[in-house]
């Protein structure tokens, strides 16, 4: 069966018995009909799980091909939906607990108190997710259960979080407080029981809180209406090379990463030393053109190659009221037609 992608901004809407019943007999096209409403939703689902949009786009292929060979098994005991998500969370717990896929991330050392250690890689699989793939999700609510609104569980530094949970963990984390499942829902997708799920919640939300990524949204969102000029104002100085205007523009934690590279660098001055010597490196003018990433603000750059402006990489950038928190830098990332920069300029 061919599973191309065919998007649709509508929420899914009841079925009746008789799509269900040709999609069972082998219908492609009632088959379509089910899945093709809730295919954004659960490759950003899958998408959280893995941190990656490249597995992400492969494990919503693989949900769908067991979704098509095992509708006949569906005893309709729970909505469609819920059906599909159950899917899909086993096949990225399978995948988070293949041995051989990647390693585990990393936990930066902590040192002088709270700052994070330089140089270290945190979370090296982590790529973007273009926000042209999240606006038909964001248009439908979660379940009443949800504590995070959709523009905050696709952060970054929320996604980069998630990855340091467990598989179990991070699965009840994202079904009952991202997408506002009920618990005795997500025992039944995961094969568990409502107290089970509940005690891995706890866990989970008490290992993000540690990592700041629960606590502290308010002051996040706020920022928001401030967020347009400061981050204009930030890539004019960085495609300018003018690093002491981008580290005046900084805040005092802020964290520059450059997965998949082991290079985490924290802390004002440390940034500006690290950008610094960057920029004696590279020794050629960039460009940058806006994109939008994880609800972000973002900029693809572009080097001067072979007589033109070149895409060479993205930059994702999160915005507080009292600067520039992070800078995540992606090289050479594979998937950038689906944020909207041309190949060159």
């Amino acid at each position: 069966m061919n599973f191309g992608v065919i998007w649709c901004r509508c929420q899914e809407m009841p079925k009746s018995s008789d799509v269900i019943d040709r999609a069972r007999a082998g219908d492609e096209q009632a088959f379509a009909a089910l899945t093709d409403p809730l295919r954004r939703e659960l490759q950003l689902h899958c998408y959280r799980m893995l941190g990656s949009l490249h597995d992400a786009e492969d494990l919503l292929q693989e949900t769908l091909i067991a979704a098509w060979r095992g509708l006949p098994d569906f005893q309709r005991r729970s909505s469609l939906r819920s059906w599909l998500y159950t899917i899909a969370t086993n096949r990225c717990l399978n995948a988070i607990r293949d041995a051989g896929r990647r390693p585990a991330a990393a936990e930066v050392p902590a040192v002088r108190g709270n700052a994070r250690a330089e140089n270290h890689a945190e979370v090296s699989w982590l790529e973007p997710y273009p926000d042209a793939l999240i606006d038909a999700v964001a248009d439908a609510a979660p379940g009443p259960e949800a504590r995070y609104e959709t523009k905050e569980a696709v952060a970054l530094a929320f996604i980069s979080g998630l990855q340091h949970l467990g598989a179990r963990q991070r699965a009840v984390l994202v079904l009952r407080d991202v997408l506002g499942f009920r618990a005795d829902e997500v025992a039944e997708m995961l094969g568990s029981s409502p107290a089970s799920v509940n005690s891995a919640l706890q866990r989970a939300r008490s290992s993000l809180e540690a990592r700041d990524l629960g606590s502290g949204r308010a002051e996040r969102i706020s920022a928001a209406a401030a967020q347009s000029e400061l981050v204009a104002r930030f890539a004019a100085a960085f495609e300018a090379d003018d690093i002491d205007a981008v580290v005046a523009l900084l805040t005092e934690d802020a964290v520059v990463s450059m997965p998949p590279e082991p290079e985490w660098h924290t802390g004002r001055e440390a940034v500006g030393r690290f950008l610094l010597q960057r920029h004696l490196r590279r020794q050629e003018p960039w460009r940058f053109a806006p994109a939008r990433a994880n609800g972000q603000p973002a900029f693809a750059y572009y080097l001067r190659r072979d007589g033109g402006w070149r895409r060479a990489g993205m930059f994702v950038i999160a915005a507080r009221a009292d600067g520039i928190a992070s800078i995540t830098r992606f090289h050479d990332f594979a998937r950038m037609d689906l944020f909207g920069a041309p190949a060159q300029l």
